[in-house]
């Protein structure tokens, strides 16, 4: 029986506990530092993903079998790399390997060097720089900054004006050091998908395709966030588009990462835009995607710990990924200001009603429980409702019925989440 750490306090890791939890093969979930709903199945330790030093003590006093990493930033900052020198087993890319996410530049051109099709692209180290190349190509552009941004440093542009904006907001610094660079792309057009996969650095297993969506308002509107809500699996990624996925994009990067002597082992995401002309890769991220991972990980009919564990041991060619036939959408409660600023503590009620429901589950993200021990909202991403059922147009009216169950002051979602797939299966 293994015990489990699973660091990181949003809905992805309450996700990933609450897949740990139904393992036979897991006798202990600890959290760090977790949230009001993994403290619901598992242990909470409070110690911050941000201290690295402190996670590989806990790791170590609690003698962990296994740590599951799920932000990106403590990727970037090592942790993995601090976990295998102290023996202990963990999933997750190294820093090194971790570049492919914490850095656009270098993700850009490894991409172009092992001719994984992507967007054209040009980086740029001074910002003014950039001005006169917008005014050079005109719009429309992608702008994106170099680092990490939390889900929230690309600018789709279609005018100069917009891109100008873009610009203008890097410059305030909001975005920190990962704005030391910039990175202009090619405006593609088609339809995003996102496939998740597995490696231990020479086998990779794709899980089911999802589709997030970014903007924070329906009809695609808005600002761009972390993610406003998913489904799965995503009708526009047919057999033909999943095999070339495999052996254009995944395949090729795992090759490429292992002859950089950088070999990959953990979760690779591949976010997508399905072009005419096929899929081309918008950006890959080192770890489980968050809302993606509460529409695809409960559709894993395979005990869960089984590929985490072998992408540690370097045998995953020994395991089969089985899965639900049951479509699956989550949609992201949010507080309202979200993605700017926002308030906390407003409480938080009917979250016991919708997990009530058949096939459904409440994953927390930005939730804490107040002096009184009352459920209150903790961030701008708040609750991910995920609901199951044998079509898309099932679980889309599943998981709504659940999310009007629940209430609390200035909460916010998108009412179109699924919408595309419906679309999608319409034209056939």
């Amino acid at each position: 029986m293994l015990k489990v750490l699973v660091i990181g306090s949003g809905g992805r890791e309450h996700a990933i506990a609450w897949k740990l939890r139904k393992s036979r093969w897991v006798s202990r979930v600890i959290c760090a530092p977790g949230n009001a709903g993994t403290g619901r199945m598992a242990e909470n330790i409070p110690v911050k993903d941000s201290d690295l030093k402190g996670i590989v003590e806990l790791a170590r006093a609690k003698e962990m079998d296994l740590v599951v990493v799920g932000p990106e930033a403590p990727l970037a900052q090592g942790l993995v790399d601090m976990l295998e020198r102290e023996g202990i087993g963990v999933f997750g890319p190294t820093r090194e390997a971790s570049k492919l996410e914490s850095s656009k530049v270098f993700s850009k051109r490894f991409m172009v060097r092992n001719r994984i099709p992507t967007a054209k692209a040009e980086a740029f180290d001074e910002l003014k720089e950039v001005r006169k190349y917008i005014r050079d190509i005109g719009g429309p552009m992608v702008i994106k900054v170099d680092g990490l941004a939390a889900g929230k440093g690309a600018f789709p542009c279609e005018t100069e004006t917009e891109a100008y904006k873009a610009l203008d907001r890097i410059s305030t610094g909001e975005f920190g050091t990962s704005a030391g660079k910039v990175l202009v792309e090619e405006y593609l057009r088609g339809e995003e998908a996102s496939i998740l996969a597995f490696s231990d650095g020479r086998t990779i297993l794709p899980m089911e395709s999802a589709q997030d969506h970014k903007r924070a308002f329906d009809n695609d509107s808005g600002p761009n966030t972390g993610g406003m809500g998913a489904y799965s699996p995503a009708p526009v990624v047919t057999d033909e588009i999943s095999s070339r996925v495999f052996d254009e994009v995944l395949l090729p990067t795992v090759k490429g990462m292992s002859k950089l002597g950088t070999p990959y082992k953990g979760l690779l995401y591949a976010g997508l835009m399905i072009t005419d002309q096929g899929p081309k890769v918008i950006e890959f991220n080192c770890r489980f995607g968050d809302p993606e991972a509460q529409a695809v990980i409960p559709r894993l009919a395979t005990d869960f710990v089984r590929p985490l564990k072998a992408c540690c041991d370097g045998e995953l060619d020994r395991v089969t990924l089985r899965w639900s036939r049951s479509s699956s959408v989550c949609v992201v409660m949010a507080s309202q200001g979200y993605p700017g600023k926002y308030d906390k503590g407003h409480i938080i009620s009917g979250t016991e009603r919708a997990e009530r429901m058949e096939n459904v589950a409440v994953f927390h993200s930005g939730t804490a429980l107040n002096g009184n021990g009352e459920l209150v909202t903790n961030g701008g991403r708040v609750l991910g409702v995920t609901g199951m059922a044998p079509t898309v147009p099932e679980a889309i009216r599943l998981t709504y019925q659940a999310v009007r169950k629940i209430d609390f002051k200035g909460a916010f979602y998108r009412k179109d989440i699924g919408q595309r797939a419906l679309d999608h299966l319409a034209s056939f």
